[in-house]
């Protein structure tokens, strides 16, 4: 991987095989779903930790991609701050998940973290191939993005620790949804080597 350059003028991204995704996780969870989700997704929060603390010691990029919660206006920090500064349900997955200013953004305003983004432009720049999904919700934003990542010819991994959503029927019928449809790799964390995609 290259290595990282603080002239910011015309820098080209790392470049890296496999990038983790980490969608909308910066998340107040003020939502009629938000106290069933509440323990799955802090459960899933500390996987993903754990996860993208490994993939920084191997250098591999870490992407955020954010819901704006209908804040046109607004960027990811103010969403981090909002969720940090004020009595939200989400709290405990923000603390767990602050993005740091290696990381990438990506905001997006529907479903899938590919529509309207430029997602698809970052991953190419990147020479990224595999692309690991973690976050919220394993049925809908997760799997809406899985499958625009089929489309695009990526290879997805879904680890099974690192998504979550209302209640684990869900959670379940969509990880089996990904594994047989997209061929998805959903091996937790606990038994994933982000080595051997390198």
């Amino acid at each position: 991987m290259e290595k990282e350059s603080s002239d910011l003028h015309g820098n080209a991204p790392d470049t890296c095989p496999v990038a983790i995704l980490i969608i909308d996780m910066i998340n107040d969870l003020e939502f009629p779903e938000g106290p069933q989700i509440l323990q799955p997704a802090i459960e899933a929060a500390s996987c993903i930790a754990e996860l993208k603390k490994k993939a920084k010691d191997l250098r591999i990029p870490v992407i955020y991609a954010n819901d704006n919660f209908g804040h046109w206006r607004s960027d990811l920090s103010v969403l981090v701050q909002h969720c940090l500064q004020t009595n939200v349900r989400g709290q405990p997955l923000v603390k767990l998940l602050q993005p740091e200013p290696t990381d990438y953004v990506v905001l997006k305003p529907k479903n899938s973290a590919f529509f309207e983004t430029t997602l698809a432009l970052l991953l190419t720049y990147l020479g990224a191939k595999r692309l690991i999904l973690t976050g919220l919700s394993t049925d809908v934003c997760v799997q809406f993005t899985a499958q625009d990542a089929y489309l695009r010819d990526l290879d997805i991994s879904v680890p099974s620790n690192c998504v979550a959503s209302a209640c684990m029927e869900q959670t379940q019928s969509s990880l089996a949804y990904m594994q047989r449809v997209l061929r998805a790799d959903t091996t937790p964390t606990t038994e994933l080597d982000l080595q051997r995609f390198l």
